[in-house]
C-alpha cells in the first residue's frame, strides 16, 4: 500500500483528494452514489475556486484521475483539471438501499446507523471499500516517484482513502470530514505517510 514507496521516493510527492462541488443532495445530506445529481450554482463556483488553489500548489506533472460520476467530471472541468482517465474505482461508496436517504431517515429503522459502522443493504460494506481503496493507493504510489496525483471524487470514499493512506482501518474515515469543493493533501514526512493538509476550502468571494 502507501508505505511500499517509502524507500524509493526521494522527492516530496503529494496526492490531492478533491471532493466534487455542492449538489442539492449533498446540501440536504442525502447519500449519493450512483445517482447523477448536477452541481448547484454554488458547487460550480466552488469547483472553479478550488481549481485555482490546487494549481497554486505547483504539483509535478500531475496525473489526474476522476470518478465517472458527472458531478466529479464537471468539478474537474471547472477546476481546469482535465482528467487523464475516468476510473470506476473512484466512484462513491455504494449505499445500496440507502441511496437518496439521509442519516436521520435511515436511523428511524436502524438506530445509531453510520456508513462506517453498519452495512448498506444491497450496497458496499467497509471491507469491500477497504479493498478498493488499497487498490487505488497501489496505483497512486506507483506514480509518485515521477509525478504527483490528483483524485477527483466523493466524500465518503475520499475519507476512506485518507484512513488507509494513514494505515488506519476504513472505519477511521469517520474522523476526517471533507466538505463539498474542498481538498486534502496526502504526503510523507521523514518517510512516513502523513495527512499534510485537510479539508482545504475553496476561496469563494462574496
Amino acid at each position: 500500500m502507501a508505505s511500499s514507496v517509502r524507500s524509493t521516493v526521494t522527492s516530496n510527492p503529494r496526492v490531492i483528494l478533491l471532493r466534487h462541488g455542492e449538489t442539492e443532495w449533498a446540501r440536504s445530506g442525502k447519500h449519493t452514489s450512483r445517482t447523477e445529481v448536477p452541481l448547484t450554482a454554488l458547487g460550480e463556483i466552488q469547483a472553479t475556486a478550488t481549481g485555482n488553489r490546487i494549481r497554486a500548489l505547483g504539483l509535478r506533472n500531475p496525473m489526474i484521475l476522476t470518478s465517472p460520476r458527472l458531478r466529479a467530471q464537471r468539478t474537474g472541468e471547472l477546476a481546469g483539471l482535465p482528467d487523464e482517465q475516468t476510473w470506476d474505482a473512484l466512484s462513491e461508496w455504494d449505499y445500496g438501499d440507502y441511496e437518496g436517504l439521509t442519516t436521520p431517515e435511515i436511523r428511524t429503522s436502524v438506530p445509531d446507523w453510520t456508513v462506517w459502522s453498519h452495512p448498506c443493504p444491497g450496497g458496499e460494506h467497509a471491507d469491500e471499500i477497504g479493498a478498493r481503496t488499497d487498490m487505488v493507493l497501489s496505483l497512486v504510489t506507483s506514480q509518485l516517484a515521477e509525478r504527483d496525483v490528483i483524485l477527483i471524487g466523493h466524500g465518503h470514499f475520499s475519507r476512506a482513502l485518507i484512513a488507509r493512506w494513514l494505515e488506519l482501518p476504513v472505519s477511521e474515515g469517520r474522523r476526517f470530514a471533507l466538505s463539498p469543493g474542498a481538498y486534502s493533501v496526502l504526503g510523507y514526512e521523514h518517510g512516513s505517510t502523513h495527512l499534510l493538509h485537510h479539508n482545504v476550502p475553496p476561496l469563494v468571494e462574496g
